[in-house]
């Protein structure tokens, strides 16, 4: 039987890197595409901003798959087989594809939308690092959540989470528990003193608290709740693993500590979405995944409300050019 220790090298975290962290790890050569989804309308399977980057022989990330991505990828290789000019002094232009999915493809999806393919090779090293500079601010903000704990639930959920768009700390004293194997924006923090990180946490950070200990779950729910004193305007979600008992003895414990009642109204605990039902640490981890990104896209969908919209505007300009 392996030792406790050693249990989490069984199973190891085997996400292929996204399209961004592919392109950082690019040897000098740069001998790839990147293709983009640069506009859009109507029903399409990714929309502006899905980008995927190809070589010769792989693929990181995805522009929506089926026939349009199979299609995508056999022209960025054929690109890939054609000589560049000798002594280009400046980068190649980059290629651009306008697709109506019905009428070209036979895809259902019945939307249009323009491809861009950008040779990376084709362009010099200056030229490079500002394109990749342009890239990494195109990025938008991606929710946070800081994850205590490293134990069987704590793990699958990290496995679940680990191939959708957000940024984890994970948190736990217990150093050999942690996967060696992490993408590149999950952040492991093996730390005895996890209460200066919930201190240190940006606005808008949020919170899963899953650790081995009652005790350590209650001082560090303690410390997530009197953020609110610090940070008043911090709308991040907080969530607690635990029955309704654990809730109910928690609440009593910390209102004794000074907590105002009216602030555990904002802890969440049982945590995961009630329509998901088992014990398994999979299921567990299946349903506070979902739970996570229904809060995520909520509230990045009452951010988009706020900014003025340009889909009309796309939508023109794709059906008549």
């Amino acid at each position: 039987m392996p030792s406790p220790t050693s249990f989490s090298t069984l199973l190891p975290l085997v996400a292929p890197p996204s399209w961004l962290a592919a392109l950082q790890q690019l040897p000098p050569q740069r001998y790839a595409v990147l293709v983009s989804v640069v506009d859009s309308a109507g029903s399409v399977p990714r929309g502006n901003g899905a980008r995927m980057l190809v070589t010769q022989r792989h693929q990181y990330d995805t522009i929506g798959g089926g026939h349009l991505e199979w299609q995508a990828v056999q022209k960025a290789r054929a690109w890939l087989d054609e000589a560049l000019p000798e002594g280009m002094p400046t980068s190649a232009q980059p290629r651009h594809e306008r697709i109506t999915l019905g009428a070209s493809l036979g895809q259902c999806c019945g939307g249009v939308l323009e491809l861009r393919y950008d040779r990376l090779d084709a362009y010099s090293n200056l030229e490079y690092a500002a394109f990749l500079r342009e890239l990494q601010q195109q990025q938008p903000a991606l929710p946070r959540l800081y994850l205590f704990g490293a134990g069987h639930v704590a793990r699958a959920l990290v496995q679940v989470l680990e191939q959708t768009p957000c940024d984890i700390i994970w948190i736990d004293e217990r150093e050999d528990l942690f996967p060696s194997n992490l993408p590149a924006h999950i952040t492991i923090e093996a730390t005895d003193t996890p209460e200066a990180l919930i201190a240190a946490a940006p606005a808008g950070s949020h919170f899963l608290v899953m650790t081995h200990h009652h005790g350590l779950d209650l001082r560090l729910t303690e410390q997530i709740l009197k953020r609110h004193d610090l940070k008043p305007n911090d709308s991040g979600w907080f969530g607690l693993i635990g029955s309704r008992t654990k809730r109910a003895s928690f609440s009593h414990r910390l209102i004794e500590k000074g907590i105002a009642p009216s602030r555990l109204q904002s802890m969440v605990c049982p945590i995961g979405l009630p329509e998901i039902q088992g014990k398994e640490p999979g299921v567990i981890a299946v349903a506070v995944a979902a739970q996570l990104w229904q809060v995520w896209s909520q509230q990045r969908q009452a951010g988009a409300a706020d900014k003025p919209s340009d889909v009309s505007h796309n939508e023109h300009r794709l059906m008549t050019t």
